[in-house]
């Protein structure tokens, strides 16, 4: 069988060892745990910027997991993590729209000139197999829907030329060094361990963090963009599924999502349906409605045509589920 673009035989593949950026992040934390329930070794690093240490607590001590705290703008460092590793599974970045707007030069060195230090130390330390974060903000101001690989349009922020360039560089290094590098488009991805706190907190746990104080949630403009809102676990089977994909995958992307959109106002409604029943007074909060967002896409929905058929992707988890399983998880920790 296929295992990281590598013919390992007849058997199951154990204690592989994978390099996980951004390991102490979010969606990091999840695929790092997967991977050690899959019986693979696993490299963690991360700078702690937007990571963060108890996002791991629980994998520590695991005899197949090693933390390592740096930073991929840092090439000797980078390069020390990455030795000895079959394949890297890129998640560092500095996510949010409005961020990269704010800071252009922050995203610009972590999201392109990181990504591209990752690439180069995967080249010289002979790693072939990089599956990489991308985002569904690459398609711009597409107006196709639903949205399609090739039918991307003009970035609208920062952050998305960091990621359209993320996938240029990647299709140029399969193509220039034979790497096996896989891009996924992330669609709103969100779940347990995703921060609500800071300016540029993602809908979903800022909305859970607001309602459990019985603060008013702020939706910017007029509340009915739609999202393709897409599970963690969702995003975590696609990493394992293109890390296990044919070499002749190199230099592809994929959209990764649910394949069905939401607006925020029905968004938080069914967050706050969740939480009534725990705290019966939320249904007495009421939402404002603030300007809209500069760089935002209007409306976002996936085909997931190309996942499905190419890397078996099919994901398990709808907004509603996820919610099921994500909503109680914040109203125990964000009390």
């Amino acid at each position: 069988m296929l295992l990281f673009g590598k013919d390992t035989g007849a058997g199951e593949p154990r204690n592989r060892r994978v390099l996980v950026t951004g390991g102490a992040g979010f969606i990091g934390s999840h695929v790092c745990g997967a991977l050690l329930e899959a019986g693979h070794a696993v490299r963690c690093l991360d700078n702690l910027a937007t990571g963060k240490q108890a996002n791991i607590a629980h994998l520590e001590g695991n005899e197949g997991f090693n933390f390592i705290r740096g930073d991929i703008a840092e090439m000797p460092g980078l390069m020390k993590a990455m030795d000895g590793t079959d394949a890297v599974v890129h998640l560092a970045a500095l996510g949010s729209v409005p961020r990269s707007i704010a800071f252009p030069l922050d995203s610009e060195r972590a999201n392109l000139g990181g990504f591209l230090n990752v690439l180069e130390a995967a080249r010289k330390t002979g790693v072939k197999r990089v599956v990489y974060a991308s985002s569904s903000s690459v398609y711009g101001d597409s107006e196709v829907m639903p949205k399609k690989e090739g039918t991307e349009g003009e970035p609208l922020s920062p952050y998305a030329v960091t990621k359209a360039m993320d996938e240029m560089y990647a299709s140029l290094y399969a193509r220039q060094f034979g790497m096996e590098a896989i891009g996924l488009r992330f669609f709103n991805i969100f779940g347990e361990r995703q921060d609500p706190e800071g300016a540029y907190a993602a809908a979903i746990p800022k909305f859970i963090k607001v309602l459990l104080r019985h603060e008013p949630p702020v939706l910017n403009g007029d509340g009915r963009q739609t999202r393709d809102f897409t599970y963690v676990a969702n995003a975590v089977d696609a990493v394992l599924l293109a890390l296990e994909a044919p070499a002749n995958r190199k230099g592809e992307v994929y959209n990764i999502a649910y394949g069905e959109s939401c607006d925020l106002i029905g968004l938080l409604e069914k967050i706050r349906v969740r939480l009534a029943r725990i705290d019966p007074a939320i249904n007495g909060v009421h939402h404002l409605h603030g300007p809209d967002r500069q760089g935002d896409v209007r409306a976002s929905l996936a085909d997931t045509a190309k996942a499905r058929e190419q890397l078996g992707y099919t994901p398990r988890f709808s907004l509603d589920q996820g919610l099921d399983r994500a909503v109680p998880w914040y109203a125990e920790h964000w009390k």
